[in-house]
C-alpha cells in the first residue's frame, strides 16, 4: 500500500483538486484508492458531492479511535472517500494533551492495509500543524503540489524545509516528490517558473505538468472528478498521464525497498564467535 501525502504550505494551489483527480485516474487504472480528506475545510469531501457535516468523519478516526474503514463512503470515480468534517479542527487542539500525536494517522492506517492499493491523504495548508505532520509521518511519498505561479518555489522551498525537519525522527529516508499545477504553457513567466523548479528539485519533479484549465473548476462544481465530466478533456489526460507516472514510481519504489541491505563482513552474526 503507497501512501501519498499532498501537501503545500499554503492554500489555492491545487492540492485538493489533485487529491480528487489523481485519486480517480488511479481508480480508472484499476487500482482499489482511498482518498483521506484530513483538512477541515473540507474541501475534498465537498468536490465529491458530499455533505462535511453529517454523518461519520476522520475526526471520530483521529479523536476517538474509530477505524478508517467503517466510514468510508464511495466516491464518483470509482474510489473510497474518508470524508472531513469543520469538527476535526477539535484533533488539532487536543494534539497537546496526546502522546505522540502525530503518529494517531500511522495507527489508523494500518486498519486498511492490505484493502487498498494507493492511499491520496489531502493535508491542509498549514505545513507546521499536527494533522500536516501526521500525514507526512504516515506518507510511503509527500507530494508538494506547487503552482507555476509568482513565490512559487520559494513558499515550496519553506515547505520542503519544514518537511524534512519532520522526517528527522522517523527512522527511515524522507520520500519527496515535487508536481507543478496550474501550469499555462503560454506564457512565458510560467514556462520560467516551471524550468527554475526543475533546477531547484531536479530528479524529485515529476515530467506531468498539471495544466490551468477550466474543465477542473467545472468538474470541482458538479461534485466529481474531471474525467466523470469529461473523460477525453486535456486536464483529464493531465491527471491519466500523472497516475502512470505514479504508478511506476510506486514499482520501483518498492523494488528499492525489498532490496536485502548487505551486511558488513564484521556485523555479520554467522562470523561471531
Amino acid at each position: 500500500m503507497h501512501v501519498w501525502t499532498l501537501a503545500n504550505q499554503k492554500g489555492g494551489c491545487g492540492k485538493t483538486t489533485t487529491a480528487i483527480n489523481l485519486s480517480a485516474a488511479l481508480a480508472a487504472l484499476g487500482k482499489r484508492v482511498l482518498l483521506i480528506d484530513l483538512d477541515p475545510q473540507a474541501h475534498a469531501t465537498l468536490g465529491l458531492g458530499h455533505a462535511s457535516e453529517s454523518g461519520p468523519s476522520m475526526t471520530q478516526v483521529l479523536c476517538h479511535g474509530v477505524a478508517i474503514e467503517t466510514m468510508t463512503r464511495a466516491a464518483p470515480g470509482g474510489f473510497h472517500l474518508a470524508p472531513s468534517s469543520p469538527t476535526l479542527v477539535e484533533f488539532e487542539e487536543q494534539a497537546e494533551r496526546r502522546i505522540m500525536p502525530e503518529q494517531v494517522l500511522v495507527h489508523a492506517l494500518e486498519g486498511v492495509r492490505g484493502r487498498y492499493d494507493h492511499v491520496i491523504v489531502d493535508c491542509p495548508p498549514r505545513a507546521d500543524g499536527v494533522l500536516c505532520a501526521n500525514a507526512v509521518r504516515a506518507a510511503t511519498t509527500t507530494m508538494l503540489v506547487v503552482e507555476t505561479g509568482i513565490f512559487a518555489c520559494e513558499g515550496a522551498k519553506r515547505a520542503r524545509r519544514i518537511f524534512e525537519d519532520k522526517s528527522r525522527d522517523f527512522g527511515r529516508p524522507f520520500d519527496l516528490r515535487v508536481l507543478a499545477t496550474m501550469f499555462d504553457r503560454r506564457t512565458r513567466f510560467a514556462r520560467e517558473v516551471l524550468i527554475a523548479m526543475h533546477a531547484e528539485f531536479g530528479p524529485a519533479m515529476f515530467d506531468t505538468a498539471i495544466r490551468h484549465g477550466v474543465r477542473l473548476r467545472e468538474a470541482a462544481g458538479f461534485g466529481a472528478p474531471v474525467r466523470e465530466l469529461d473523460p477525453s478533456s486535456r486536464a483529464a489526460a493531465d491527471y491519466d498521464a500523472l497516475a502512470r507516472e505514479c504508478l511506476d514510481y510506486a514499482r520501483r519504489f518498492r523494488a528499492v525497498a525489498a532490496k536485502p541491505v548487505p551486511v558488513p563482513l564484521a556485523m555479520n552474526p554467522l562470523d561471531q564467535g
